[in-house]
């Protein structure tokens, strides 16, 4: 492969490797649905944390609310998922053409997708807003930090300046 490709190249496989990732995800909470749902709904029924009383206020004991957010998870991995198989089929596209624009634009939409849904949705709101950390059972901000970093460092990647004369698209705009 030609130096100038390489890059490129690096960003279709890492966009593919958390489209895999997303697709993985998505369609193990699709068709194992009961598994995860129980994770949303101690993580938001707060059930398993301190039970601080200036806490508690915040937990959502609705089981229509809790599969409803459940769903509304599925849907967000689904969507990202997609977003991201069709970057990687751009980025391979444009190894062949040497223009990365539109890769580079939808890989920055679906890698955002993820690192949303990870860090403010887990991270942020399961971790501190219904203090998911206090949970030894229904604690998963490790495994949330891990798909935060791993988009964040294939979102650096996506953005790294080609190298002059691939006939790209130059910086990330």
């Amino acid at each position: 492969m030609k130096e100038s490709r390489a890059l490129p190249a690096a960003a279709a496989l890492l966009t593919g490797t958390v489209a895999l990732y997303m697709a993985l995800v998505a369609f193990g909470n699709i068709t194992d649905f009961g598994t995860n749902q129980q994770f949303v709904r101690h993580v938001l029924a707060m059930d398993t944390t301190f039970k601080d009383d200036d806490l508690m206020w915040r937990a959502v004991t609705s089981r229509t609310l809790q599969d409803a957010a459940y769903v509304a998870i599925i849907v967000w991995e689904t969507l990202a998922a997609l977003v991201l198989v069709a970057a990687t089929w751009l980025w391979f596209q444009g190894l062949g053409r040497g223009s990365y624009h539109h890769a580079r634009r939808l890989a920055t939409l679906g890698l955002l997708m993820v690192m949303l849904l990870f860090g403010a949705g887990f991270i942020a709101i399961g971790g501190e807003w219904f203090s998911m950390w206090q949970s030894q059972d229904w604690n998963g901000l490790d495994a949330a930090l891990r798909v935060f970093v791993l988009s964040g460092i294939v979102m650096l990647v996506v953005h790294l300046p080609l190298p002059s004369g691939t006939g790209g698209d130059g910086p990330a705009r």
